[in-house]
């Protein structure tokens, strides 16, 4: 077999084994694996190379655990899984340079949001690739966030990544629509 296809193979078996873990260990994650996770995001694509992020690695466990309350919500009942997992990142919007902000203006597309997206992604399969559950979080109370890790004022924070080693290993059937129903060649 050729090393093309054991990349291929092993960057299938990524993608069918990430999911959204809602229930962490609570075992300390190793450094060297967190400094990985935190490598691939910054290694992610973005338009113009802006890369137009800042990740806030939480792993104090009393200001995580508050975090965590920023992102609970009783009324709907989600994300009480939240203080389980031992880190969260937290993904702040930069700003971007000239030509992604042009593009985005020219092309009325958000590409910072599109590139914070690419980068939770590459996070969280370098995460599965060391053994961690990841569930990314765009629900928080974003005021409280900002507050808790000393944002500025000017700055948002976008996304919330909990990170941790699965409390169990059961592999989730993918409910996901049919390759049909989402891919068509050369028409709508």
């Amino acid at each position: 077999m050729n090393m093309a296809n054991n990349y291929s193979e092993v960057f299938q078996w990524l993608i069918n084994n990430r999911q959204s873990v809602r229930n962490y260990k609570s075992d300390v994650i190793e450094k060297e694996k967190i400094d990985r996770i935190l490598e691939a995001g910054r290694l992610s694509p973005s338009a113009c190379n802006a890369q137009p992020w800042k990740f806030i690695v939480v792993d104090n466990p009393e200001l995580k655990n508050k975090i965590a309350d920023a992102t609970s919500n009783r009324v709907i009942g989600i994300n009480h899984f939240t203080k389980q997992a031992p880190v969260h990142i937290v993904i702040v919007i930069e700003s971007a340079n000239f030509n992604s902000n042009f593009g985005s203006f020219m092309k009325n597309k958000n590409l910072p949001l599109i590139d914070i997206g690419i980068t939770a992604s590459q996070i969280c399969l370098q995460a599965t690739a060391e053994g961690l559950g990841t569930c990314i979080l765009g629900w928080f109370n974003e005021t409280s966030v900002k507050k808790l890790l000393n944002i500025p004022r000017r700055k948002r924070p976008i996304l919330i990544i909990t990170l941790g080693y699965p409390g169990d290993n059961e592999l989730r059937e993918k409910k996901r629509k049919s390759f049909d129903e989402v891919v068509s060649n050369n028409k709508y």
